[in-house]
């Protein structure tokens, strides 16, 4: 089976990046649909994909429409067990499904103070006592994934699984902002962003120029970690 894969940009969409991980990294073949995310033409582009709203939109060679990014994971996780998108262990399973819940539907504060962007790294940024809390609550959530279940690999849960999709974005914006965080966290936001998965999209995302440029700040920038 082929799905078609629908996303509104590679370099600002956090969202957009979840959907197509979960689709690349655990070999799912797929087509990309660009939607107009920035240009104006989304509730247009769509139109045939209702009640779709937002991206990322997943649609299957049958026509069934799923939307939003954990539906996504759990309808291709249930469709393809063998791809192993979850731990197979099942209390590694249960923590790796909270913390994908709770990426999902909460760090509100980093993710409305700090839009994740794939350009450069801000110098100087700032957080806030929420955004903080946020990093500190994502920090304790890595580091108890990594210490019961992370052993054999890199990843949170060792092997990559749903919870390293759910949590790419976050790693971006910690090396984006460059956002204090543990060197427990630090390792794993190079591991996340050294990928080469992330690193295709991120240099696809390189292709398109923007102006204005989304989510622009008044402070000064440097590269991409490259040691990320």
């Amino acid at each position: 089976m082929t799905y078609d894969l629908f996303i509104g940009d590679r370099s600002f969409s956090s969202w957009s990046l979840r959907g197509w991980l979960m689709l690349e990294k655990f070999g799912l073949p797929h087509r990309i649909h660009m939607v107009g995310l920035y240009s104006g033409t989304m509730a247009e582009d769509l139109s045939d994909l209702a009640p779709a709203r937002f991206v990322p939109v997943l649609r299957d060679e049958a026509g069934i429409v799923i939307g939003d990014s954990l539906a996504m994971a759990e309808t291709l996780a249930e469709r393809h067990p063998e791809a192993g998108l979850w731990p197979k262990d099942p209390a590694a399973r249960a923590l790796a499904r909270w913390l994908v819940a709770e990426m999902h539907s909460g760090f509100t504060a980093l993710r409305g103070d700090c839009p994740m962007q794939l350009l450069h790294q801000w110098q100087g940024f700032e957080p806030s006592d929420l955004v903080r809390a946020d990093l500190d609550r994502i920090d304790g959530l890595w580091s108890l994934a990594r210490a019961r279940h992370g052993a054999g690999g890199p990843w949170l849960f060792g092997d990559y699984s749903l919870a390293d999709v759910f949590y790419a974005p976050v790693a971006a914006r910690i090396a984006g902002y460059d956002l204090p965080v543990s060197d427990l966290a630090r390792d794993y936001v190079k591991t996340a962003l050294a990928d080469a998965a992330f690193r295709h999209w991120r240099a696809e995302g390189l292709k398109v120029r923007y102006d204005p440029m989304p989510y622009a700040r008044d402070l000064p920038f440097t590269d991409w970690p490259q040691a990320a």
